[in-house]
């Protein structure tokens, strides 16, 4: 699958201090009518998880990091699923490091807090992208 289109509005700013990471970036794709796009990040977050998705059992498994972190990078994209396909999906992994700057990351959860953040999020007009699921790999791809 692939689809070819031109990047439109583009959206920068800085996220508040003690949001979910997650969410507010989901509440700003809605906000702006954003139903295809990629996203990116950088900054701090005050605590942290994210998920890895394990093939064999067919399901996320989940890690919990109560402690201050570097938001090295959110790299991510905006699109829909089948169920709800008026509202946008954000799907972002995460790059994050400890004071020790040992880094790890993974599929950004809910429940990742923000101490402070930067992001940038960019609309691609005219692209429909949906989520269905994928019976190769039980995941909801784009199809």
């Amino acid at each position: 699958m692939i689809a070819q289109g031109k990047p439109g509005r583009a959206f920068v700013g800085r996220l508040a201090h003690g949001s979910d990471l997650l969410a507010e970036l989901t509440r700003l794709a809605a906000e702006h009518g954003i139903r295809g796009g990629r996203v990116e990040a950088i900054g701090a977050v005050q605590r942290a998880r994210v998920g890895y998705y394990d093939q064999a059992a067919r399901q996320y498994r989940y890690r919990e990091f109560n402690e201050p972190l570097e938001l090295l990078a959110l790299v991510g994209n905006v699109s829909a699923k089948a169920e709800a396909p008026q509202a946008p999906f954000v799907h972002a992994h995460v790059t994050l490091a400890d004071e020790a700057g040992r880094a790890f990351g993974g599929h950004l959860a809910e429940g990742t807090v923000v101490f402070a953040a930067e992001f940038c999020m960019v609309e691609l007009p005219g692209i429909e992208l949906v989520r269905r699921p994928d019976q190769a790999t039980g995941l909801a791809l784009w199809s």
